[in-house]
């Protein structure tokens, strides 16, 4: 037979195959397989080739390394291409081991640090420590933030340390925005139970004095009939509403249980907020930054943050508390006995599970998961296996792990993904395109343009409900569906138009990351710059190119109407050593500003 074309010709020959050998071709088991081609693709003078021997090692596939990208989206702040493979070579749940090993960066010692270097430049230029700040203040704040982001190893308790934030505000856009130092020691309680137990943490958190004076329950005393004042109700009715509990009864799949008349039935009304006000009176500081005994009335500013309030029970509102379902706290206790009691009793609560689980699910994973997925989830706070209520670290494993974050037959369902906060958005860049800090390493950014343009910085919410609501739904298909996309709350013409021009900051000037100049010694640049010099190698070629930028940015997801647009528009360029460095900078751009990138699937 003649052929009229000649086609590439490859021979195989199997040395030693045995019929029991379960070894597949493209599945990297190449052993004793030689291949021979007529020929070796090779789209420009570069490295990359698509030799004969990737027809059957699996070298060309790159589908563990999308799956890689697409799990460091979810559980970290963004991933490099040296985490990816290591992902890729030990897997997700070895991985997932490390993490827990990792050793916690906290936020506290790392704002302190970043003061201290500030105030030893300061004086070592000639300043007066009279005309510097007396404490860390909400800049060291971001400063420490992102070196730890930017530089540590604990990636994923960092994730959800930032995710509990989002739950369990509270915000230097407060009277607390003074006292850096308060607010990242808040921080810490959340890095620290992180993996813990959710009942540890609410103790906590409850106990803070930030969080105290943030939700005024610090010097919150009982009742007093002379002078007309009562117990302040507003942390009583936070603990309930947006830590614990919700508005609603719950059913185990986060769905509304109904009243009879089909109504949402209420989990608290008023009177139960302040019997619950009763519990949360009698707590001040538990210790003064100098060697005075601290005493019920003194402020946060006297307080040594890293101490949990104590109880005063002179000022603790007597008597039985009734609370909820009928559950009554016997009179003759004293506080710290109440308040023990009444954090129990919001523990087993039937709805913790539930909210929790959604709320975390919604924050890692997708807006609008499934019934299932909750109570999938719920389950687990219920019992992690071991008998344990509440071990966060197994309801972080379970929700990373749950079919509809991992198996790609839900990549196109309707329900499927969420709008990627800004400041993930940004994160994800600074990790992958970060480049080289000017001062020592460090990588400090403070966050009030970024704030500014799209209001949005950790640790910087306007309310104690977040930057946005787990329930909101925007106009449109969205709410059409009957789904929610909270992270849209943020997203309007104003902060759409203003993160677009941050892109075009970050990869055009390569203006990525800034603190004041003020902060760093004379004559060192505070400016850490965007690095895109891994890409030249990539820009000779428009697809070569592209493909890279999908894998690490959109996770192989970039859509063929998007690629197309992109691939038109940066062939447009020579390639000249200016040419490239524009297809690279046109290309990110793009991708960084399409729905590829900013919607997470």
């Amino acid at each position: 037979m003649k052929y009229t074309q000649t086609f590439a010709f490859i021979l195989f020959i199997f040395a030693g195959y045995s019929q029991n050998n379960n070894q597949y071709l493209g599945g990297g088991n190449s052993d004793g397989i030689t291949v021979s081609t007529s020929s070796n693709s090779q789209l420009y003078d570069g490295v990359f080739k698509a030799t004969g021997a990737k027809t059957v090692d699996g070298s060309g596939l790159i589908a563990k390394k999308m799956e890689a990208v697409r799990f460091l989206a979810q559980a970290t702040f963004g991933g490099s291409a040296e985490l990816t493979d290591h992902v890729v070579n030990i897997g997700i749940n070895d991985w997932l081991i490390e993490q827990y090993e990792a050793e916690p960066n906290y936020l506290g010692n790392a704002t302190q640090e970043v003061y201290n270097t500030i105030l030893a430049t300061h004086i070592a230029e000639g300043g007066d420590s009279s005309d510097f700040s007396i404490r860390p203040n909400s800049a060291h704040v971001d400063y420490a933030w992102w070196d730890n982001i930017m530089r540590g190893k604990d990636l994923l308790r960092q994730r959800m340390a930032y995710a509990l934030s989002e739950i369990f505000v509270i915000s230097l856009e407060s009277n607390i925005g003074g006292y850096g130092l308060a607010v990242a020691t808040y921080y810490d309680l959340l890095i620290k139970n992180a993996f813990g137990n959710y009942r540890d943490l609410i103790e906590d958190i409850t106990r803070n004095p930030a969080m105290g004076v943030y939700l005024s329950h610090l010097n919150n005393a009982k009742t007093d009939l002379e002078n007309n004042t009562n117990p302040d109700e507003n942390y009583a009715r936070e603990i309930m509403q947006l830590f614990s509990i919700g508005l609603h009864e719950l059913n185990q799949d986060g769905t509304l249980k109904l009243s009879e008349t089909g109504q949402p039935i209420p989990t608290y009304d008023n009177e139960d907020i302040k019997e619950f006000a009763k519990v949360f009176t009698g707590l001040g500081i538990g210790a003064r930054r100098d060697t005075i005994e601290p005493e019920f009335w003194h402020s946060l500013y006297f307080a040594d943050v890293t101490v949990p309030m104590k109880m005063y029970d002179e000022y603790h509102e007597p008597g039985e508390k009734k609370l909820l379902n009928g559950y009554i706290i016997p009179e003759g206790q004293t506080g710290d006995q109440d308040l023990t009691n009444t954090l129990d009793h919001l523990f087993h609560h039937n709805n913790v599970g539930p909210f929790i689980s959604s709320r975390l699910i919604q924050h890692f994973v997708k807006s609008n998961p499934s019934p299932q997925y909750i109570e999938d989830i719920s389950a687990i706070f219920e019992n992690n296996g071991n008998g344990v209520r509440g071990d966060l670290w197994a309801v972080l494993k379970g929700i990373l792990l749950h079919p509809e974050a991992r198996d790609c037959d839900w990549l196109n369902d309707p329900s499927q993904g969420k709008l990627r906060e800004p400041i993930i958005r940004y994160t994800t860049v600074a990790r992958h395109f970060g480049g080289y800090s000017p001062y020592e390493g460090r990588f400090w950014n403070h966050s009030w343009s970024f704030l500014n343009d799209v209001d949005q910085h950790p640790l910087h919410a306007p309310t104690v409900f977040n930057f946005f609501t787990p329930d909101y739904s925007p106009n449109g298909q969205i709410a059409d569906a009957g789904m929610v996309g909270p992270e849209f709350q943020l997203h309007n013409s104003r902060t759409g138009i203003n993160y677009a021009n941050r892109v075009y900051y970050w990869i055009e000037y390569e203006y990525l990351l800034a603190c004041s100049s003020n902060d760093v010694p004379e004559g060192v640049s505070n400016i850490t710059e965007t690095n895109i010099t891994s890409l030249f190698e990539y820009s000779k070629d428009a697809d070569a190119l592209l493909d890279q930028l999908d894998l690490f940015l959109c996770h192989g997801q970039l859509s063929d109407r998007t690629r197309n647009i992109i691939k038109e528009a940066i062939n447009e360029f020579p390639v000249t050593s200016s040419g490239l460095t524009s297809r690279i900078e046109l290309a990110a751009y793009l991708i960084l500003v399409s729905p590829d990138y900013n919607i997470l699937k």
